[in-house]
């Protein structure tokens, strides 16, 4: 299984954005990287800024940590391209009947963020069918 370290997964970002803006070939999945840093233009210089691997994001100074929030994307495409968890790709269907793509990818995020965060105070497995709960919560809002 793939379990790549947080500078890996920043280094990621980082070298797609580059390859990007210098016009070189980019994997399917650098692709996709670079896909979602065009939908977030704030984060475009940091993105520019080699340093920014070694740069702390936290809740208490006000700040969304940039790689957390585009690898959930990237993990959340991911989810939606295979329908797993079973139902996932219904939910975000329903979520686009009323919502742009990219704002239904942020309310599953506050699912999959809530998920996270339960299993690891539970310290349980991820709840697959409390996810899907929750997202179609967000359908019916």
């Amino acid at each position: 299984m793939f379990n790549p370290s947080r500078e890996q997964v920043r280094q990621f970002f980082i070298e797609a954005w580059s390859k990007y803006r210098q016009k070189q070939l980019l994997s399917p999945l650098e692709n996709m990287a670079v896909n979602l840093v065009q939908q977030h233009p704030e984060y475009h210089q940091l993105l520019e800024d080699p340093d920014a691997v070694n740069q702390d994001y936290t809740v208490e100074k006000g700040q969304t940590n940039p790689f957390l929030h585009l690898s959930m994307h990237l993990a959340i495409q991911e989810q939606l391209s295979i329908n797993q968890p079973p139902g996932i790709k219904n939910a975000y269907d329903r979520l686009v009947a009323t919502l742009e793509p990219h704002e239904a990818s942020h309310r599953i995020m506050e699912a999959l963020g809530e998920v996270i965060w339960e299993a690891q105070r539970l310290n349980k497995p991820l709840d697959n069918e409390r996810y899907i709960e929750l997202i179609q919560r967000h359908a019916t809002t």
